[in-house]
């Protein structure tokens, strides 16, 4: 009776958790989601649970979100879980006015942002491969 479930996008080895709405602008919100990005899901829970800004608490929420997916409806291995991708985007932007002098008046824009956050299982080993092949590019281009 009711509609066909959509094909799933992702691989087996991933999973997908999405915040919507997120009252921060999409700026402050990418230095949060860049400092987890490629780190262990462990990992990445500790540096949002120690962050001082506002919103880590919202990524976070996003992380353990997708943590829960990977682990209840694709059957992955949490403790072999990284965050692969983090990405952060525009959502609405509330306008507002704010009293001037003389009698003007000035726009005040509130934005909002949304994050995507994609975990990814892979073993150790590979994990190790990536790491070293990342460290061996910045290397060169040090160099150069």
């Amino acid at each position: 009776m009711g509609k066909k479930s959509r094909a799933r996008v992702l691989p087996d080895t991933k999973a997908l958790a999405i915040g919507r709405t997120i009252r921060t602008s999409p700026r402050k919100l990418n230095l949060v989601a860049q400092s987890i990005r490629g780190k262990t899901a462990e990992q990445a829970l500790n540096e949002l649970t120690f962050s001082p800004k506002r919103v880590a608490k919202d990524v976070k929420k996003v992380l353990q979100s997708a943590i829960a997916n990977a682990e209840n409806n694709h059957d992955l291995d949490v403790d072999e879980l990284f965050v692969s991708e983090a990405s952060v985007g525009k959502n609405l932007v509330l306008k507002r006015f704010h009293a001037r002098a003389r009698g003007r008046g000035a726009r005040v824009e509130k934005p909002f942002s949304q994050v995507t956050i994609i975990v990814e299982q892979a073993k150790r080993e590979e994990r190790a491969q990536k790491r070293a092949a990342r460290n061996k590019t910045t290397a060169a281009k040090e160099t150069a």
